[in-house]
């Protein structure tokens, strides 16, 4: 039995096999995830329909399970609206905090350190995000 929110046993098995430095991707409805499937990495779709389930919901379900030490985000126009992108750095606290352009974003994507991609049916612009798993400190190292 979990003690943990997250059950979904492909997610969990994905995030298990991630290590320090291993990146997990958040995509929103509309990012190509078979055009984006690295060597390394498993897929899982959750949306089922659009708004379900959204990038928010999921990103909260990740942070419960597994420690996060970056995050990278695509690049928008000027005259976009990403206010997600805004409520990530909320939820996300003190990580390291990046954004690529976009074909950057997807190559880095393609990489052999992306082990797990979540599709979501997310459907705000520029939702995506790529997450860098960091490590859990030992309790000498945590000052407890």
């Amino acid at each position: 039995m979990l003690t943990t929110a997250v059950i979904h046993p492909t997610i969990m098995e994905a995030l298990a096999r991630s290590g320090h430095f291993a990146q997990v991707v958040i995509a929103d409805g509309n990012l190509p995830v078979g055009a984006m499937t690295g060597p390394n990495s498993t897929t899982v779709h959750l949306n089922f329909r659009p708004g379900l389930l959204d990038a928010l919901t999921v990103l909260e379900g990740i942070l419960e399970v597994c420690p996060i030490q970056g995050a990278i985000v695509m690049e928008k126009p000027a005259e976009a609206n990403a206010e997600i992108q805004d409520t990530y750095k909320e939820l996300l606290g003190d990580v390291t905090w990046d954004e690529m352009e976009r074909w950057a974003f997807y190559d880095q994507i393609r990489k052999e350190t992306t082990t797990l991609i979540i599709q979501t049916g997310e459907q705000r612009r520029f939702a995506n995000l790529i997450l860098t798993v960091g490590v859990i400190k030992m309790v000498e190292e945590s000052g407890f």
